[in-house]
């Protein structure tokens, strides 16, 4: 066996490749799709999201029926119907639900932060009531008309209606109806309560009580929800309705909490501006406890400093 010496320069030097082109691998699914297929999935997610729709839309097609039959017919049961279906929509959607306190009685405004389409399935199981939403909600294929026949008031951004819209809002409270509002104007990222808006508190002398509710998304895979987690609940900005939905579907342990906080009577603050800034405070230090994994308790009634 014979060695080989070799100078120095030649053995720093780096050996030549027998391929001249390096290999490069490309993705089968080229584009979003790759991407989508190789991020975190859990178990059997794609099968759970697909079970779950299915669910979904085989409960919401005959509760559609049964509640325009409702309409015409007198009685509270046009009114109670919508609870139990969004109790059993949250139930085969994976969303558990926490409730901390008690809902007011009579015609009542209710106060809520906003984060997610998932407001509406959850406030709507929870609580007796009407909601507002935006006039485009209307026209979305399947969810207008669910939102129709729930009887939601449509608002507009167009000054031209207020003022008929919140005659409208106004006239639900005197007909012993009661209101979910969301005074932030838009759905937040989760992390945080947006201030409220003062405008929004004009319909509230119709009202015989004003309850603030804190909704916070705080647990997922049954371990309290981190900053992470957070965009798998929010629905906010340009974020898709039917991907954001997917995303959500796949994952287990999900969990809402709602906290009922003390009502109080309009006219305990006539100001509608000091209105606005002291319930979105106690909304936002009730929402700031649950984020933080604190026990959940409802907070006293604002008080009103002349």
């Amino acid at each position: 066996m014979t060695i080989t010496a070799r100078s120095p320069d030649e053995a720093l030097r780096p050996k030549r490749l027998a391929r001249k082109k390096p290999l490069r691998f490309r993705p089968r699914l080229p584009g979003r799709a790759f991407r989508d297929v190789m991020e975190d999935r859990p178990l059997g997610g794609r099968f759970r999201a697909v079970r779950r729709i299915a669910c979904a839309l085989a409960w919401t097609l005959p509760c559609m029926l049964i509640q325009a039959l409702l309409l015409l017919l007198p009685g509270p049961a046009k009114a109670r119907f919508p609870m139990i279906y969004f109790r059993t929509l949250c139930w085969l959607i994976g969303m558990r639900l926490q409730v901390v306190g008690k809902p007011a009685e009579g015609r009542v405004l209710y106060v809520a932060n906003h984060t997610s389409w998932l407001d509406i399935p959850v406030l709507g199981a929870v609580l007796d009531t009407r909601f507002i939403s935006k006039a485009e909600v209307g026209q979305w294929p399947l969810v207008g008309w669910v939102a129709k026949l729930g009887r939601t008031v449509f608002v507009s951004r167009a000054r031209s209606g207020t003022a008929g819209e919140a005659k409208d809002m106004s006239s639900r409270l005197h007909g012993d109806e009661s209101l979910v509002l969301f005074p932030e104007g838009t759905t937040s990222d989760g992390t945080r309560v947006l201030p409220f808006r003062s405008s929004f508190f004009a319909v509230a002398p119709a009202a015989h009580l004003v309850q603030p509710v804190t909704v916070v998304y705080d647990r997922m895979g049954g371990l309290p929800a981190c900053r992470r987690d957070r965009p798998l609940f929010a629905w906010y900005g340009d974020m898709e309705t039917g991907s954001h939905a997917w995303r959500l579907l796949r994952r287990t342990g999900t969990r809402c909490t709602v906290v009922l906080h003390e009502p109080f009577p309009p006219d305990a603050i006539p100001n509608r501006k000091a209105m606005a800034a002291e319930v979105g405070r106690l909304v936002a230090i009730s929402a700031a406890q649950l984020r933080q994994n604190r026990p959940a308790q409802p907070l006293p009634a604002p008080v009103h400093h002349a």
